[in-house]
């Protein structure tokens, strides 16, 4: 098991690159987090809804991902209130009034999960959250040292040395963990580090002497630039992925920042692209004129559609696009651009709310009970494009206008559903289907129509060999032998 000294540490990535790596030796591995909090979710084949991080641990692994490597994924959605996915399955919410109860409720789950998981395959790869040492909400604790007991997982904290103070970090920690927990602590992993490793001295000594005696395993460099899927949208924070204003004959995109905002990795493939630039934007101000304006998906359409309106950002999209700026909608993105938003039955809050959108869009939503999730492919234009859907809204065309493609197939099912919305002069159009721009010639196509000139990078080549480059340095700057020791 992974664990972190704090959220951000790293555990994600660091899981995925011992999936990479055991995978590379023949090892049957799966990666497992009992919990996630996160609005960045993706579909299994199965067509249920889990953490996107898992879903990437999965595909490193060479293996394909199944709810039970997370079966609780809370969403949140406000208000100190999170949507529950349980097994795949929207199971109701949970807030402060029945945070304990539905803890105790998940437990069971979350081992039956990890049973079934482990039946399957020779090793598994956890990852807590947070920290360990939260010792106000231990009583509740389903995803960290109580889980890794149920394992019997050998257990690395991982300290991030970029924020600084790392190694009062991991000796506070072990410090706030009861003897028995710390027994379960078998080394640190120090994560990020920028400098040369001879430049910490004796600290890793001292460190192991004043932390109960426990080593360090390894000192894994910043790995700049690294395109693989990050979990949560803290990675967007000021600070920690900065997006610098596009440099001449660079095609400038700019994605709405909502603060809800889900599934936002789905366009780090149109980063990748050589001469694009891609920032993500809060305030109306930093707008300006790109090319293209991006609405992601959201978990709170509603409030999010408020928030814009609060920042002034409706008008600036509006401005933008009538000055020749592209708008693009997926998902919740899509419906914020329709000309009109109900909620009859109070799915994203009071029942019966209504909005105008920004009216782009000739459609009409409408937030239903049931939740779609499903692994998709739409068809356009005689392409055949794949993705994915998480939705609750359902969206209707206005009579006679153009669906941006139809749906032909639903978690291997087929259908025939339009998807979409796309105006008459194709400067603004809006889909459900996530991970859209994953589909290399469609991403290059869309790119080319705004002026990109830019050479090809294509997805699978570009993924993989990031899984590699990750795996090749961290196994690098680990003591390997020892976590192999563990694992044995």
């Amino acid at each position: 098991m992974l664990l972190g000294t704090h959220s951000n540490a790293g555990k994600s990535l660091l899981a995925t690159a011992f999936c990479r790596m055991l995978a590379r030796r023949g090892v049957r591995v799966a990666p497992f987090k009992a919990q996630n909090m996160s609005n960045n979710a993706g579909v299994t084949p199965e067509g249920g809804e889990m953490g996107r991080a898992q879903i990437v641990q999965a595909e490193a692994a060479g293996i394909y991902p199944h709810t039970d490597m997370n079966p609780v994924l809370l969403k949140p959605e406000g208000n100190r209130r999170s949507q529950v996915v349980l097994n795949g399955r929207v199971a109701g919410h949970i807030d402060a009034a029945n945070w304990l109860s539905m803890k105790a409720r998940l437990w069971e789950e979350v081992t039956a999960a990890y049973d079934r998981l482990a039946a399957r395959y020779d090793v598994i790869v956890l990852e807590g959250a947070g920290s360990p040492a939260e010792i106000n909400l231990k009583a509740g604790d389903i995803v960290n040292l109580r889980m890794a007991r149920h394992a019997g997982a050998p257990s690395l904290l991982v300290g991030d040395i970029d924020r600084g103070g790392v190694f009062a970090a991991l000796a506070g920690t072990m410090l706030l963990l009861e003897a028995e927990e710390r027994a379960q602590i078998k080394g640190f992993l120090i994560n990020k580090f920028r400098g040369d490793p001879t430049l910490l001295g004796d600290g890793l000594s001292l460190l192991q002497a004043k932390a109960f005696g426990v080593p360090t395993f390894g000192v894994i460099p910043f790995i700049p630039d690294l395109r693989i899927a990050n979990e949560d949208a803290v990675v967007l924070d000021p600070g920690q992925r900065p997006f610098a204003a596009p440099k001449p004959g660079q095609l400038d995109l700019a994605v709405i920042h909502l603060p809800h905002v889900a599934n936002f990795d789905e366009f780090d493939l149109l980063a990748a692209e050589p001469g694009v630039a891609l920032r993500y934007v809060r305030r109306a101000e930093e707008l300006g004129n790109p090319v293209a304006i991006l609405l992601p998906g959201t978990k709170v359409t509603l409030s999010d559609l408020a928030w814009l309106r609060a920042q002034g950002l409706d008008q600036a999209i509006m401005a933008a696009h009538a000055r020749g700026s592209a708008v693009v909608g997926i998902c919740g993105g899509y419906q914020l651009l329709g000309r009109w938003l109900a909620d009859p039955h109070g799915v994203e809050g009071p029942a019966g709310v209504a909005s105008p959108g920004l009216g782009l869009l000739p459609i009409t939503t409408r937030f239903e009970r049931q939740k779609q999730t499903h692994l998709a492919s739409l068809e356009r234009d005689r392409e055949r494009l794949r993705g994915y859907e998480i939705h609750t809204g359902e969206s209707i065309l206005d009579e006679g206008a153009q669906p941006f493609g139809m749906i032909v197939e639903r978690s291997g099912v087929p259908v025939a559903i339009p998807d979409g919305a796309v105006t008459d002069d194709g400067r603004a159009w809006g889909v459900y289907l996530h991970g859209i721009f994953e589909n290399d010639s469609f991403r290059h196509r869309w790119l080319r129509q705004l002026g990109w000139q830019g050479e090809v990078v294509f997805t699978t080549k570009l993924r993989h060999a990031e899984y590699d480059r990750l795996a090749d340095i961290v196994e690098h700057a680990v003591d390997w032998a020892a976590i192999q020791r563990l694992l044995d």
